[in-house]
């Protein structure tokens, strides 16, 4: 079902990048309708293992191709987790999409209903917008900056649970022969005592929306890709959520790792997390 006009709320259209982000919406969820296909037919997919436990399909490299076509200007810079731009003769672009087209691919391919689209634009250096489409349950979380998140066009706002033994957590674990495994286990068992559980979904880019519209009180992963959190961070942020790296003096948009919470259980959230280490 493509989402008609009015469902970007009419005041957006006056904001700076809203008319851009009254485009990309539409584009984003016939994106997600053409997955729901592959979805029916995921066992008939040709698939392959870029490392351990990371897959790409055939639905990947559809989506991503038919969403560079429809979003991305000769003038802009494309950031894919597919596919990079490849026009290195001329001056960085002002504009740059930042997309995973199938975030979750090994739930997608497993049949686990939680896998989205992300789709982030940035400008001059700064993420302007952000767009997370879940097909299996039509929701389209999107943020706009400076004028707020909204999940299928109503406001949403971040969780404001007051005490950690009432917080449920998301996580992304290591796998495979990723670093910092035993850190991550460490964070977790000291974490699990003092909250009311720890979520790992597999779909970073989802999970983020998650907390941005109440659903988990925060999050932390760690060497996200940009195509994984882009989206998410703008959402976060818009939400009224506090964004920072493991590392205080790091961002996560140049190091991939994520720590967010709803306001009240930042501080202790955080303390649990970096007592562990980076």
């Amino acid at each position: 079902m493509t989402l008609k006009p009015a469902f970007i709320p009419p005041h957006l259209h006056g904001c700076p990048h809203g008319d851009t982000l009254a485009d990309v919406v539409p584009e984003v969820i016939r994106a997600g309708e053409g997955l729901l296909e592959f979805w029916s037919a995921r066992d008939t997919l040709n698939v392959e293992e870029k490392r351990a436990g990371d897959f790409v399909s055939a639905a990947d490299l559809r989506t991503e191709a038919l969403l560079r076509d429809a979003l991305c200007h000769p003038a802009d810079d494309w950031l894919g987790e597919e596919t990079r731009s490849t026009n290195h003769t001329r001056a960085p672009a002002s504009r740059q999409w930042i997309v995973d087209p199938l975030d979750g691919t090994t739930n997608f391919l497993r049949g686990i209903g939680h896998w989205a689209i992300s789709v982030a634009l940035q400008v001059d250096g700064v993420r302007v917008l952000g767009v997370v489409h879940d097909p299996v349950r039509n929701e389209t979380f999107f943020a706009l900056r400076g004028a707020g998140a909204y999940l299928n066009g109503d406001a949403i706002r971040a969780a404001q649970t007051q005490r950690m033994q009432d917080a449920l957590f998301g996580t992304g674990i290591p796998f495979g022969q990723m670093a910092h495994i035993d850190d991550h286990a460490a964070q977790i068992a000291r974490l699990m005592p003092q909250c009311a559980g720890v979520r790992r979904m597999g779909a970073a880019a989802l999970d983020l929306a998650y907390v941005a519209c109440g659903r988990l009180d925060g999050f932390w992963e760690r060497r996200l890709q940009p195509w994984d959190i882009a989206a998410g961070l703008v959402l976060l942020r818009e939400a009224g959520l506090r964004v920072e790296a493991l590392d205080k003096s790091e961002r996560p948009e140049d190091t991939g790792t994520v720590l967010t919470a709803c306001a009240p259980l930042f501080d202790p959230f955080a303390a649990v997390l970096r007592n562990s280490g980076k």
